[in-house]
Order: structure tokens, then sequence, then C-alpha cells
């Protein structure tokens, strides 16, 4: 391990960071500028319509959502369930749950029309809307992951640490379970409306939140010249096994769940067979890149000993993370709606017509800024205060791992 570990702002690279920091910078310029011409000009310009309304930007928004909710899984394993191997990276997980928390939300403003009545959005709750109530969980997510990290990096604060990490633990369940149940309770849409979504996506969020806090966490210690333990490397990488492996297993039951029903034939033969770039991205970025490949790749010779290969897996975890994303949000209304199961009804609107969608620049800029965002966020935060993972090994009991 390297002597001089950069912690803070005493030893940090200016260039380097000041170089990040501008890069960063331009492309949520370039965001910002996407967002006043979409408020000026009106969502006309983006590829969305009275079909598809969720577009690009909320795919982008909805899998850093669920991403902030499961890269704090690490914070909780070693705080809640005692492993002190995974309380050594706690601050940096919960540093990285409220950036991206925020980089999605940032995502989703022009979602209102109107951003500047986005008071009213955050003041008067209709609570029959799994909307609305998924406002409370966001805010109450910030407050009490930020309260977490106070307990942690506070030395006088230490004795709650457990007790509000708990907290954190069911409390981010919850959030991912509400963010599901946006497309559980759809109940028109043939390809939401099932129970399973919730579940499913706590399972996702622990497999995206792994994959994104092993990216960063492998980017941080290359650029102090660290190397990564391979005992824990090995612990990383086989718990993203589980979660990768887990993923594929609800994604699996409840594609079989749906096939089982004869009303839901269509849609399954549309996304899985029929709908042009759906099943691409479901077979190429979510089932292959995103899952089969990640999982050869964890699994192969020499694995344990090679931090690259296990980051390039965690970055096709993103990857096809995004693929998910997209196929749920916008294949699921893309098919025809059916707004009166059982019965046949016909008019001018667009009846049995599969909706075409192109994203637009526009929702492209919108898209990465929330990345951008929470980029930035940890970038900064990583820079002013000591987020970088410091293991005592006298104090860890790490079992042979094999892979």
């Amino acid at each position: 391990m390297a002597e001089n570990v950069c912690m803070n702002r005493s030893c940090a690279k200016s260039s380097e960071f000041w170089t990040l920091l501008v890069m960063g910078g331009l492309v949520l310029l370039g965001t910002l500028a996407a967002f006043f011409y979409i408020e000026h000009h009106g969502h006309i310009v983006t590829g969305m319509d009275n079909q598809v309304v969720w577009g690009l930007p909320h795919v982008f928004a909805i899998f850093l959502i669920v991403a902030a909710s499961g890269v704090l899984n690490v914070a909780s394993i070693g705080s809640v369930f005692g492993k002190k191997m995974y309380k050594a990276r706690a601050p940096l997980s919960g540093l990285l749950a409220i950036a991206m928390l925020a980089g999605g939300l940032g995502g989703v403003v022009l979602d209102l029309g109107r951003p500047d009545r986005l008071i009213v959005a955050m003041t008067h709750y209709n609570f029959k809307s799994i909307f609305a109530v998924n406002v409370l969980f966001y805010n109450g997510f910030f407050a009490i992951v930020g309260l977490y990290l106070i307990t942690l990096m506070t030395r006088n604060l230490k004795q709650y640490t457990h007790a509000v990490g708990l907290l954190a633990f069911l409390w981010r369940l919850a959030l991912t379970t509400a963010t599901g149940s946006i497309f559980g309770f759809l109940v028109a849409r043939a390809g939401y409306n099932s129970a399973l979504y919730a579940p499913m996506f706590i399972i996702y969020s622990f497999g995206y939140g792994l994959a994104a806090f092993i990216v960063v966490q492998s980017v941080m210690y290359k650029w102090n010249n660290i190397e990564i333990d391979e005992r824990i490397l090995c612990r990383l990488k086989n718990l993203l096994a589980v979660f990768i492996a887990a993923g594929l297993y609800f994604t699996a039951v409840l594609h079989l769940t749906n096939i089982y029903f004869a009303k839901q034939w269509d849609f399954e033969r549309f996304l899985l067979l029929e709908g042009g770039v759906y099943p691409l991205l479901f077979w190429g970025g979510q089932v292959f890149l995103g899952g089969v490949l990640p999982l050869l790749m964890i699994f192969s010779p020499g694995a344990r000993k090679s931090p690259p290969l296990v980051f390039l897996a965690a970055l096709l975890v993103l990857i096809g993370g995004h693929a998910q994303m997209y196929v749920t949000i916008i294949g699921g209304q893309a098919f025809p709606l059916n707004l009166f199961p059982g019965y046949a009804q016909s008019s001018s609107f667009f009846d049995g017509i599969v909706h075409a969608y192109t994203p637009s620049l526009w929702e492209i800029l919108l898209g990465v800024g929330g990345i951008a965002i929470a980029f930035l966020i940890t970038v900064i935060a990583v820079r002013v205060l000591k987020f970088m993972p410091e293991d005592d090994f006298k104090d860890i009991d790490l079992d042979a791992c094999k892979s």
C-alpha cells in the first residue's frame, strides 16, 4: 500500500482535481442549457409524447435513485450487521448514496412541466399517489443518511451509528419498494402491474449500488496508487456475483409468470422477440452485458488478483442496469394500453399501435446531467473530507476467499 495516501485537500493532486471539476462542470453546463431549452420550447422538442411520457431522462434518473439505495448496502453490512471490512467503506457508501439520489432527482425536475412550481410538489401531497409517497421517502433518505454520516465521522457520536444505520437500512428498503411500486401499481400497462416489481427493484438496487461502489472505489485507489487487498476484492466480487445472479433470477421469474397468463402473451412476445430495439436491449444489454458476462468475468481464473477485471465487470453491470431501465420504462410504455381488460374497445387514438420513441439530444444531455451532479458532489466531498476506505487488517477477520 502506498505510504502517502491522499485523504483530503492537504495532499490532493490539485491539477487533476481541477481537471475533473472542469469536465464535470462542462457536462452540467450542457445539461443546464438543455434544461432551459426544453423549459422554454416545451416537451415537443423531445422524443416524448402523450403515449411515451417517461423518456431517457427518466431512465437515468430511476437508475440513479435505485442505485443510490443499493450503494448504501455497503454501509449497512458494516454498521447493522457488524462486518468490519465494510465499516471502513461506510462513509464513502453514504456519500455516494446522497450524491446519486441528488443526481437522480435533478434529472426529473422537468417532469413537473413547470419547474418553478417545485415548491408546490414539495408542500402539497396526494397520499393516494405513489409519487407523493416517494417524495417523502426521498426527503427522509437525505436527512437520515446525512445524520448517519455525521455519526460516522464525529467521534463523540459513534455510539449512535448502529441505531441510525439500522434506520437508514430500513428506510432505503422502503424507498426502493416504493420506487418499484410505481410500476407495480400501473394496472393499465401490460408490462407493469406486478407485485414482483417491488422485491425485484430491491435486488436490482443491491447489484447496481455495489457495482457503482466498486467502480468509484477502484478509481479512488488508482488515483492514490493503492492496491486493494485481494481478500477484500474477493469478498466484494463474490457479493456482486450473488446480487447479479439474484437479479437474473427475479427477471426470469417475472417473465415466466407473465408467460403463464394468456393475457400477457402479446406483451412478452413484443418485449422478448418482436419489439425491435427492446429485445436487443433486453437480451444483449440487460441479460448478457449486465448479467451473464460479468458473472463469467467474476468467476474466471485469477479474477481475485485482477482489480481491473472486477472493475470492468462492475462497469458492465452499470451498463446493463441502464439497459434494464430502458426496457422496463420505455418498452412498457411503447406497448399499447389495455384500458378495459376483458372488453373490446375501439377509437381513433392509436388503438393497438406500438408507439415509437427516439430520444432527442436534449434528453441525452438531461440524462447524463444526473450523473454529472453525482460525479461533482463525490469529487468535491472526497477532496474536502476523509472518505477513502482505510483497512486495519488487525481488526478484520478475513477468511480465505476462493474464486
